[in-house]
């Protein structure tokens, strides 16, 4: 689904915080396929340059090394913008159990910097990236946005307290403020490197070097895995939504299914073997459950649904299937392609 059939107007100015990383990056190229101005605000610490080489140099693009930690940094990005997608942030629930006060810094002090730059700057509208992490000990399946557990790590935490700032800035400031709680993200772009790499790009890379690839747990932990042009779709739909009773508020954004570890595997060596018959895989590595992981996620997209309009295009299998693809084309490109 392209960008022109969800009505959002050439003319505005977005700034994108994170604009470097996975998901900004994205968001970025299909803003600028569109035709708007993009100005991305990244101080490249989890972003990395290469994500926007193709567009680097783009003449609607402005790229400032700023870390929203620092207010000032903030008000300078939000000059003369008319959105922001903020998705600035420190992600990883691991690291935030071994760094809980950078974590903390950078998610809650940096999304206050940006919600006070954007009220001084009279932004329209603020999108910003929440988390299914939210929902903690909540056992209840699939998730819906009104009912929460307590929190499991200290990430967790950083991300509900956006959602409280959120509200009472929304509420005090008049500003339209909608967050959009992901349910673990993938697609092109997504960073295999690193002791905090998500589970798919780890997965892809292990099995293209023929490595064991590792789940913690026994490996029937499932998630609700969604593709970033879903992502892209739902940051299109929010920002571009009339209905005034969509605003103030956070959604769901997944697809709606949950998949194992286990499937996911196979999945991926699946979609491997198509691209290389050849190919050996060696045997996954089951470890013990990691501190703060949620056993399953599964997300009602209902309300976003209802109130939005958005409606999922892309599956987990068509996903991973693009994705491994993606991956397959990089990694064998050159060993140091995904590499900073």
């Amino acid at each position: 689904m392209s960008i022109k059939k969800l009505n959002l107007d050439s003319k505005y100015n977005i700034l994108v915080t994170g604009g470097a990383g996975f998901i900004g990056s994205n968001l970025c190229k299909a803003l600028l396929a569109n035709g708007n101005k993009v100005r991305i605000l990244d101080n490249l610490v989890t972003g990395h340059l290469k994500n926007i080489a193709a567009i680097r140099e783009h003449v609607n693009l402005e790229f400032i090394e700023g870390d929203i930690r620092n207010l000032q940094a903030c008000e300078t990005a939000c000059s003369n913008m008319h959105y922001v997608l903020h998705h600035a942030a420190l992600g990883s629930v691991p690291r935030s159990i071994n760094d809980p006060i950078t974590t903390n810094d950078i998610n809650v002090t940096g999304f206050l910097n940006m919600l006070v730059a954007s009220k001084n700057a009279g932004i329209k509208r603020i999108i910003y990236a929440a988390s299914s992490s939210t929902y903690g000990d909540s056992k209840i399946l699939p998730k819906e946005e009104d009912i929460i557990g307590k929190p499991l790590s200290p990430y967790a935490i950083t991300k509900y307290v956006n959602e409280l700032y959120a509200h009472v800035f929304s509420k005090e400031y008049g500003i339209e403020i909608i967050g959009l709680r992901y349910f673990n993200v993938f697609g092109r772009f997504q960073d295999p490197n690193g002791a905090y790499a998500a589970v798919i790009p780890k997965f892809v890379m292990h099995c293209i070097n023929n490595e064991p690839a590792t789940i913690y747990g026994d490996g029937t932990f499932s998630r609700d895995f969604t593709h970033i042009d879903n992502v892209i779709e739902a940051n299109i739909r929010a920002m571009t939504t009339t209905n005034t009773q969509a605003l103030n508020t956070v959604y769901n954004v997944a697809y709606g299914q949950r998949t194992s570890l286990n499937e996911l595997a196979n999945l991926i060596k699946k979609y491997l073997a198509e691209l290389n018959p050849n190919i050996e895989f060696q045997q996954v590595k089951y470890c013990e459950e990691r501190s703060g992981d949620v056993p399953h996620s599964h997300a009602s997209i209902k309300k976003a649904k209802t109130l939005l309009g958005y409606s999922p295009q892309v599956d987990v299998k068509r996903g991973l299937q693009e994705t491994v693809q993606w991956y397959w084309k990089h990694l064998n490109t050159s060993a140091s392609a995904l590499s900073n």
